[in-house]
């Protein structure tokens, strides 16, 4: 059984920091690029960043760029995203991807809250 656990979501103020973690497993990790989406209130679900299997090429989105990591560790099977000077803008439901071809799977979120 496939299952993509995502945790360390909160509330932080602007400015700060969280590290948001997926745990994988049911499937072979290491053959799988890795994503975190967003999905903030009212609006539709954008793509954060990406890391390819074997963590050697890593892409973000034009907003992320420089404040947030995406990393891997494929000996734990788990996928990581550090957000730094986060912004309330940054607000959303964080969710982990898997994808392999045709083969596309998701977590079921973790909620970020940025506000003072």
């Amino acid at each position: 059984q496939v299952q993509l656990v995502e945790s360390g979501g909160g509330l932080v103020q602007p400015g700060g920091s969280l590290r948001l973690s997926c745990a994988a497993s049911g499937f072979t990790f290491s053959r799988y690029a890795m994503s975190w989406y967003r999905q903030a209130p009212g609006k539709e679900r954008e793509l954060v960043a990406r890391i390819t299997s074997t963590g050697g090429s890593t892409s973000y989105a034009d907003s992320m760029k420089g404040r947030f990591t995406i990393s891997r560790d494929n000996r734990k099977n788990t996928v990581y995203l550090q957000m730094s000077s986060l912004k309330p803008e940054d607000t959303a439901v964080y969710y982990c991807n898997a994808r392999r071809y045709t083969e596309d799977y998701w977590g079921q979120g973790t909620q970020v809250t940025v506000s003072s």
